[in-house]
């Protein structure tokens, strides 16, 4: 396995948590290359706690939807290049990548508001959280076109729609 699965917060179970980020995080290695064994462990909490940990951690006492620890800094140096590949501690040991957390009441607000079932909110935000894991950023723009551009492909490799395009209201708007 891939993803070890922490479960603070039942309502996580209820939505199948584990095989959903274990299926989010292999489809985003998998889509980039990386067949080291690699483990990322993952947490679905509820909002408070995220907001504990934002707080401790980003100075933003406020909940969020995922937040995320990498193990390295594999950022590229320059905007819009490719980051570092991670490179495994020991040989044929599995590779810690990092920490995700997941609030389920922001996932569940935001996948209601976007008119998306929140297993393919889920989805997208695991990949998310992996490409950050994995040096990818979206603060300077041309980051930001990568990281999106990697989410839009894997996704669509897992069958889900783009969740960067424009979603319609009923009579179209």
């Amino acid at each position: 396995m891939l993803t070890d699965t922490i479960i603070e917060d039942d309502r996580w179970e209820a939505v199948g948590l584990a095989a959903l980020a274990e299926r989010a995080a292999t489809a985003t290695l998998s889509h980039l290359g990386l067949t080291d064994p690699f483990e990322i462990a993952v947490m679905g909490c509820d909002d408070n706690r995220i907001a504990t940990l934002n707080a401790d951690f980003r100075g933003k006492p406020q909940p969020t939807n995922v937040l995320s620890w990498p193990s390295e800094d594999l950022a590229a140096e320059d905007a819009g290049g490719q980051p570092f590949a991670p490179e495994p501690d020991f040989e044929g040991e599995p590779h810690h990548l990092g920490d995700l957390a997941l609030a389920f009441e922001t996932f569940e607000r935001e996948a209601a508001e976007q008119g998306k079932p929140m297993a393919d909110h889920i989805t997208h935000l695991i990949v998310h959280g992996v490409l950050h894991l994995l040096g990818y950023d979206h603060i300077r723009d041309a980051d930001a076109t990568l990281m999106e551009g990697l989410e839009v492909e894997i996704l669509g490799n897992l069958g889900l729609s783009d969740p960067y395009r424009e979603i319609e209201g009923p009579n179209g708007s």
